[in-house]
C-alpha cells in the first residue's frame, strides 16, 4: 500500500457542480477515422463516407474514439461544435456504420443465449480463481493509491454521466418495468437532492483523490477498452431496437455493483483516501443490493412479461457487457502487475510517468 492520500501528487482541478456539466473540448485523434470525424465537427467539413468503417478494428482506438465522439453529441457535446450537429444526417449515417462494425464483432465474440435469468444468475457465482482476474479484488488485496487514481480517472468517462444512458430506455418501457426503472433512476439521480446525484458523488470522489473533475477530462488518457464499455451503453440507449439489450446492460451493472463496491470501499480506506472517495462506494453497497432485486424481478421480469420476444436481447446485453468489462479488467491488471500505467497518458504518480 502507498502512503496516505494526503501525500499524493495531484492533477486536481477545482470544478463547481455547475461547471462540471460544461461542454468539454474535442479530444486528440488516434487514427485516420477519428481524425476525419473530429475535423468534420471542428471545421464544418463533410463527414467521412460510411464505407471508411468497413475495415476498421472494431475494438481499436480509432473506431472507438470516433464512436465515442459521435455519441457525446447526445450528452454534453463539445465546446467547438454547434448543438445542431447532433442530428446531422451524414454523421448519423457514419455512426450507423461504426455501430454495425462494433455490433457485428460483439455478436461474433459473445455466444448467443435466450436465457436472461441464467445470464444474470451466473453473475452471482464467482468461479474459482476469479479474484485473480478481478480489478476490485486486486485493488482490495494489493491496490496502490496510484492504481485507484487511474481507475477513477478511467471510470469517470461514465460515472460523471452515471445513469444518463439508461434513462433513454424509460419511454420504451411499460407498466411494471417502467415504474421500477424510474424508481431506481430516481435514486441514481439523488432522490431529488442535487448533492446526492451519483455523478456528483463520483466527482467528489475524484476530488478526494486529487483528480480533475471536469466532464470528459480524461478521454485522451482512456484506452479503447474503456471507450468500448461507455460506447456500448450509448449504442443500446440510443436505439429503441436495443431496449432489451440496454435493460440487460443495466441489470449487469446493478447485479455486480454491490459486492464490487464493498471491496472498493474497503480498499480506499486501506490507502487513506478521503471520506468522499469512500462514500461513493459505500452508497452503492447499500443502494445496489436493493436495486439488484428490483431490476431482476421488476425491470427484467416486467419487460419480459410484456415482451417475451426480447429475452435473447436482454441476455445479449448482460453477456456483451461482461465481455467488454473482462477485456478492460485484463488490460488494467496486466499493466499494473508490470508496474506500468494503464492510461495512455499516465498521471504524475504512476511508476512510469514521464519526468522532466
Amino acid at each position: 500500500m502507498t502512503a496516505p492520500a494526503q501525500t499524493r501528487a495531484t492533477e486536481a482541478h477545482s470544478a463547481t457542480p455547475e461547471s462540471r456539466g460544461r461542454s468539454p473540448h474535442l479530444p486528440s485523434a488516434r487514427g485516420d477515422l477519428s481524425r476525419a470525424v473530429i475535423a468534420a465537427l471542428r471545421d464544418g467539413i463533410p463527414a467521412p463516407e460510411p464505407r471508411v468503417a468497413r475495415n476498421a478494428d472494431a475494438y481499436g482506438d480509432d473506431l472507438q474514439l470516433a464512436l465515442y465522439v459521435l455519441y457525446e453529441l447526445h450528452y454534453q457535446g463539445f465546446a467547438e461544435v454547434a448543438d445542431d450537429r447532433e442530428w446531422d444526417p451524414a454523421l448519423l449515417s457514419l455512426r450507423h456504420a461504426l455501430e454495425r462494425r462494433f455490433l457485428d464483432a460483439l455478436h461474433t465474440d459473445v455466444p448467443p443465449s435466450d436465457d436472461a435469468e441464467g445470464a444474470l444468475a451466473a453473475l452471482l457465482v464467482e468461479p474459482v480463481g476469479h479474484d485473480d482476474a478481478s480489478v476490485s479484488h486486486h485493488l482490495r488485496r494489493d491496490g496502490e493509491l496510484w492504481q485507484f487514481r487511474e481507475y477513477a480517472a478511467l471510470r469517470s468517462l461514465y460515472h460523471l454521466k452515471e445513469a444518463d444512458p439508461h434513462a433513454w430506455v424509460i419511454p420504451r418501457l411499460h407498466g411494471r418495468a417502467k415504474a421500477a426503472m424510474v424508481a431506481i433512476e430516481y435514486d441514481e439521480f439523488g432522490a431529488g437532492r442535487a448533492e446526492d446525484i451519483h455523478a456528483r458523488l463520483f466527482a467528489d470522489l475524484m476530488a478526494d483523490l486529487g483528480l480533475d473533475t471536469s466532464y470528459g477530462h480524461y478521454v485522451d488518457a482512456a484506452p479503447a477498452e474503456v471507450l468500448a464499455t461507455v460506447n456500448l451503453m450509448s449504442l443500446f440507449g440510443l436505439h429503441r431496437a436495443h431496449r432489451g439489450a440496454l435493460v440487460g446492460h443495466f441489470a449487469w451493472v446493478e447485479v455486480t455493483s454491490s459486492p464490487g463496491s464493498r471491496r472498493l470501499a474497503a480498499a480506499l480506506r486501506g490507502v487513506g483516501a478521503g471520506p468522499a472517495a469512500q462514500r461513493f462506494y459505500d452508497e452503492h453497497v447499500e443502494a445496489d443490493a436493493v436495486h439488484e432485486q428490483v431490476v431482476r424481478r421488476d425491470v427484467v421480469g416486467g419487460l419480459l412479461a410484456a415482451e417475451p420476444g426480447l429475452e435473447a436481447d436482454v441476455a445479449f446485453g448482460v453477456r456483451a457487457t461482461g465481455f467488454l468489462e473482462d477485456r478492460l479488467g485484463a488490460r488494467l491488471l496486466r499493466r499494473w502487475r508490470q508496474g506500468r500505467s494503464a492510461l495512455l497518458v499516465p498521471l504524475s504518480d504512476a511508476p512510469d510517468a514521464r519526468t522532466e
